[in-house]
């Protein structure tokens, strides 16, 4: 019986990672941001972010990390290492979710620097994470789609909690969870 059971929890234990779960290409770049969950959490706070801020960040925000994760992506494929790249991304769970949580009016200059720096650590893990022999193109065109379609779920998101009565105290919830999960994460990279 202890057998079993301590075979039970390793099974349970092992989750695979999302690089573990898709093949190559344009599938394997449109799941990662997806089922990486702190990817995931992070695009979709990003969205919430730029929203939160309104006028010209809604677009500008989204589109800055774009751009900055498809550079730190051509970085990563071409095997140039970083080491902090999940303590990077981590912090930028726990960070944007504070930023949510608070709903911080901090000025566009200096969100556009965060959203920069924390950009660059998710498109490395990216780059970084190609599956061997995919098309390169056809990954980062995955990616490239699901991290803007992310961004504009938490767009969503954050204007649909404009137009509900609790909806500030519902993302302040959403950022709260999404800080605490940062913090958890983060806490692992350092106990790991």
């Amino acid at each position: 019986m202890a057998e079993a059971m301590l075979e039970f929890e390793e099974e349970i234990m092992y989750i695979p990672s999302h690089t573990e779960l898709h093949g190559g290409g344009f599938e394997a770049g449109l799941l990662h941001p997806v089922l990486g969950f702190d990817h995931l959490l992070a695009m979709v706070a990003v969205g919430i972010i730029a929203t939160q801020l309104g006028g010209r960040a809604v677009y500008i925000v989204p589109l800055t990390f774009v751009v900055m994760m498809f550079l730190g992506a051509l970085i990563g494929i071409n095997n140039v290492q970083f080491l902090y790249d999940e303590f990077g991304i981590a912090l930028s769970v726990m960070f944007l979710g504070t930023l949510i949580a608070f709903n911080a009016q901090i000025k566009l200059s200096i969100t556009l620097l965060f959203i920069t720096f924390f950009a660059f650590f998710h498109g490395h893990a990216h780059g970084i994470e190609l599956p061997k022999a995919s098309s390169q193109i056809q990954y980062v065109l995955g990616f490239i789609i699901a991290t803007i379609s992310l961004h504009l779920f938490g767009v969503l998101l954050g204007y649909l909690s404009t137009k509900v009565k609790q909806g500030a105290l519902v993302l302040s919830h959403i950022g709260s969870a999404t800080a605490g999960i940062g913090f958890y994460i983060l806490w692992l990279q350092f106990m790991g």
